[in-house]
């Protein structure tokens, strides 16, 4: 990190992760060229999990490729009489694996009480009845940093 200044602590990082409504997701595809894509996530069990469709270039990545790089920015404020803004980020890298089974239920029940937690129970059964027409994957958060201007 070059701006040593504006490096902040791991915890810090992971509160802007936790807070966050979306980030990119970066993959690497096999020709090597990056490929970057907004998701929706969650974070359960120190784990980051995202669902996608059945196939799609995500996935053809992943397999290819199983390093990726999650990027979130948090609070931003434009300050035009410093020419600069006041922001914090936060950058994961780890590698990204399908999951099956119970874990794959509890992302999904993850991603429910994240983005709609007034309808657990609707999500249960919504969970129920699209689990088979989803995948889930969990990226192993091998390296955490964070930076912000304040």
């Amino acid at each position: 990190m070059r701006r040593k200044d504006r490096k902040i602590t791991t915890v810090e990082a992971l509160a802007i992760l936790d807070q966050g409504e979306y980030g990119v997701l970066s993959t690497v595809s096999s020709a090597q060229g990056p490929y970057g894509i907004p998701i929706n996530y969650c974070l359960v069990n120190e784990c980051l999990y995202f669902h996608c469709a059945l196939e799609g270039k995500k996935i053809d990545h992943i397999r290819n490729d199983s390093r990726v790089s999650f990027c979130v920015v948090g609070q931003t404020e434009v300050l035009p009489d410093k020419f600069a803004t006041r922001y914090e980020s936060c950058i994961v890298q780890g590698l990204a694996s399908e999951v099956f089974g119970e874990e794959k239920q509890g992302a999904l029940a993850g991603l429910i009480r994240k983005y709609s937690e007034d309808f657990i129970a609707e999500g249960r059964r919504y969970i129920e009845s699209s689990s088979d027409k989803t995948k889930v994957f969990r990226i192993s958060m091998e390296d955490v940093s964070g930076k912000a201007r304040k």
